[in-house]
């Protein structure tokens, strides 16, 4: 029986009359993942760089947001080829690749997401979910469809670097990463201050000239809305992690007597 996959998230921007709003799932929970898919958000951001997530995980995850209408990006630890590899025939069809700083960099995760002759993907979707085990009719022929690729600029260096990062062909969207870009540019932990801003907003006027999407990560809703109000196609705003410790804690300051919480934070 023929099968159809999802539409892209590349596909999901195209079409788009306003900016895609997501967040992050970085617990490893299919079933948080899930409650994250119904909540209403165009997409969610599986990721692997900074979370307990593995190739099982991952998988889980996938199959569990698949039956709501949300778009699920994974981002891998690094331009791996083998790691791309098997997080496409995982049937990750989005995939966002950190810490592309050059166009050298974007060009070999193009090359790793590509079949031959374009790129070096290796070939086994008779063994996996990517081509849901040869039931995607063409899937090979047109397994360019099938899957987009965001990098991620994160370094001074990748601002620098962003209209040629963003120009390379295969290229589908750039997205900033503040907090690295911060520590990039000796402002540790300082995500809003004005010089990262600055820079992002530098990476942002790159990219939309080159006719992509850019994105960014804002959990600090007045960032968010600048950022949106500059231009940013689709927007991070929000973790399912930080989200549930602020708010344990909120539950804590409320219903927790002072006296009591600094006894035990004294241990």
């Amino acid at each position: 029986m023929p099968l159809r996959l999802s539409p892209t998230l590349s596909a999901a921007l195209a079409s788009a009359d306003r900016p895609l709003a997501g967040m992050w799932v970085c617990t490893g929970s299919p079933l948080v993942a899930e409650i994250c898919a119904g909540s209403g958000l165009d997409w969610l951001l599986i990721d692997m760089e900074h979370s307990p997530n593995g190739l099982e995980s991952v998988l889980a995850q996938l199959q569990a947001v698949a039956a709501y209408p949300v778009t699920p990006l994974v981002r891998v630890p690094i331009g791996d080829v083998a790691t791309i590899k098997q997080v496409l025939d995982l049937g990750a069809q989005n995939l966002l690749v950190p810490m592309i700083s050059s166009k050298a960099d974007a060009e070999a995760a193009v090359a790793a997401v590509r079949y031959p002759p374009r790129g070096t993907r290796g070939v086994g979707s008779a063994l996996a979910r990517s081509a849901r085990w040869n039931r995607v009719d063409g899937y090979l022929a047109d397994a360019d469809d099938h899957v987009s690729l965001f990098v991620q600029i994160e370094t001074a260096a990748g601002v620098d670097a962003a209209a040629e990062i963003a120009a390379v062909d295969g290229v589908d969207g750039v997205f900033v990463g503040p907090s690295d870009l911060a520590a990039s540019m000796g402002v540790l932990g300082r995500q809003t201050h004005p010089d990262v801003v600055a820079a992002a907003l530098r990476t942002f006027e790159a990219v939309r000239a080159a006719g992509k999407p850019v994105g960014v990560n804002a959990f600090d809703p007045a960032a968010a809305d600048a950022y949106l109000e500059a231009g940013a196609s689709f927007i991070l705003v929000g973790a399912d992690v930080a989200l549930l410790a602020r708010g344990s804690e909120a539950l804590a300051a409320r219903f927790i007597p002072s006296d009591a919480a600094e006894d035990r934070a004294s241990y």
